[in-house]
This record gives structure tokens, sequence and C-alpha cells, in this order.
């Protein structure tokens, strides 16, 4: 059943991206910075953690889970390591997906060539 619960999250979501975007002027860089908010928003109030108890891990797929994972890494190292952590912490969890973008967005760019 949470593999139902998973796909259901995670079509929702982009359900509703699909339909900001049909039916507004905002662009994909905006809708995508409005999820990574509602996820870390929803996750400074632990909604978000209730959330993946329930759907599993099809709430980690989406974009709203980078919100999170921001949040949860600056929450957790600032009850260590005070405000400093809190800047520290953000880059804790999202470290590896952030070096990922940056070395396949170089790979990609050295083997093909822009249409225009």
């Amino acid at each position: 059943m949470i593999y139902i619960y998973s796909f259901l999250f995670a079509g929702f979501v982009c359900m509703l991206g699909q339909i900001i975007l049909d039916n507004t002027k905002l662009s994909a860089g905006h809708i995508t910075s409005i999820f990574v908010v509602t996820g870390a928003f929803l996750d400074t109030f632990s909604i978000y953690d209730q959330i993946i108890a329930h759907v599993g891990a099809g709430a980690l797929v989406p974009i709203t889970s980078f919100g999170h994972s921001l949040i949860h890494g600056a929450l957790e190292k600032a009850s260590d390591m005070g405000f400093i952590g809190l800047l520290m912490g953000m880059f804790d969890l999202t470290a590896t997906g952030i070096t990922a973008a940056i070395v396949f967005s170089f790979i990609f760019t050295l083997l093909f060539r822009p249409k225009n």
C-alpha cells in the first residue's frame, strides 16, 4: 500500500506543478522555488516528516524534499552549534545532490552543443 501512497503523493506534486504552470504566467523556475519553500515551511513545523512517515520514499522524490533537506539539516546543526550551525547544516544533507548537479552539468556541457 505504501507504493500506492508514494505514487499518489509524487503524482499530486507533479500535477499541482503542471496546473500552476498551465494556468499562471509563472515560469518553471518560479514554481520550483515555490515548491522548495513549501517543503522548507512544512519541515519547519515537522509536517513533512509526518508525510514521509505515511507516504514513504514518494515524499523524498519531488522538489519539495530539497526544501525539507535544507531546513532539516539546518535545524539539526543549530541545536548542536547554535547560529553558525544553522548556516553550516543547510549543506550537510544536500551536498551530494548539489555536487552531482554541478558535475553532471559540467560533463554534459562538454559533450553537447546548444542549438542556438
